[in-house]
């Protein structure tokens, strides 16, 4: 069996040009590169105007879906409001539910976008406009396909929306591996934060990854995990401040894939960010969460 790949046209808003810090173009760079693979994938369709609701203000919504979000809020996203955009977060949160739907068909499933941490029930930031995430664990819990989850996000920045959004909800318990000096600069705690210093490489951060997946079990037995693979922990990323290898992602993500598919516990994997120049390695890098969790659903 093959691991199910959620992906849409409309992740890739060719309205961001390639000289913008976020590298949109990295979506269409990795479909392409696992086409090249021979892989097949899964269409989703825009996420409808209700799920949206469950994560954020409806007027923050409306605005976003009329391209009419206000000048201080398009600036904290970093992107013009444009119906390309409105378009690509609706898709990508389609595209997150979806892949959640097939994870607990499946054991795990991937969605190539989301991780939009960023965003916070009033608005976006830091190049998230809706939290995927947020409303794909939302929508999962009110169809009653999950009762307890589990957000585990190794995106170079704290995810400080996810956090915030579910603060108050026991139902959903909320971890974040990071590096501590970077941004954001105000970090809402989690239900579990690990920060690490600058400079931090391969060794140090796996055992940091280790003990923080241990906590987590030892505070939760989830059915369903959404796992943010971001990365932007790289040491050629712009915006990252860590110095993980490529081999030191793919060792994280074997991690974090097999810890839950070892006790029977669905995942669903999103591409978080990175933002590395060269944005075909960013996609190849990308391709490594891919590569995890398929090696599972094929044993």
């Amino acid at each position: 069996m093959s691991l199910p790949i959620v992906h849409h046209p409309d992740y890739d808003a060719e309205s961001v040009p390639d000289s913008h810090r976020f590298p949109m173009r990295k979506y269409s760079l990795i479909a392409e590169l696992l086409r090249e693979r021979g892989e097949r994938f899964i269409v989703p369709a825009h996420a409808p105007e209700p799920w949206l609701h469950l994560a954020h203000d409806p007027a923050y919504v409306t605005a976003v879906l009329t391209s009419s979000v206000d000048a201080k809020t398009t600036r904290r996203i970093g992107f013009e409001m444009t119906p390309a955009i409105a378009a690509r977060t609706r898709a990508s949160v389609g595209g997150t539910c979806l892949a959640t739907r097939l994870a607990l068909d499946h054991g795990a499933a991937v969605s190539l976008a989301g991780g939009s941490h960023h965003a916070h029930y009033e608005g976006g930031a830091g190049f998230c406009v809706f939290n995927d995430v947020a409303v794909a664990a939302q929508v999962a819990l009110e169809e009653g396909l999950a009762r307890r989850v589990a957000i585990i996000d190794c995106d170079v920045h704290h995810g400080d929306g996810t956090a915030s959004i579910f603060a108050d909800d026991p139902r959903i318990f909320t971890a974040s591996l990071h590096c501590e000096d970077n941004w954001p600069r105000e970090k809402p705690p989690s239900d579990l934060d690990a920060g690490l210093p600058k400079g931090t490489g391969d060794e140090a951060y796996l055992t940091a990854l280790e003990t923080m997946l241990g906590n987590v079990f030892a505070k939760i037995t989830p059915d369903l995990v959404f796992y943010n693979a971001g990365v932007d922990p790289h040491a050629e990323d712009r915006l990252g401040h860590l110095e993980l290898s490529d081999d030191g992602l793919k060792t994280r993500d074997r991690m974090v894939a097999e810890a839950f598919s070892s006790r029977g516990i669905a995942l669903t994997g999103v591409l978080g960010g990175g933002y590395s120049k060269d944005a075909r390695a960013v996609a190849r890098r990308h391709t490594f969460m891919v590569d995890a969790l398929q090696a599972l659903v094929a044993a």
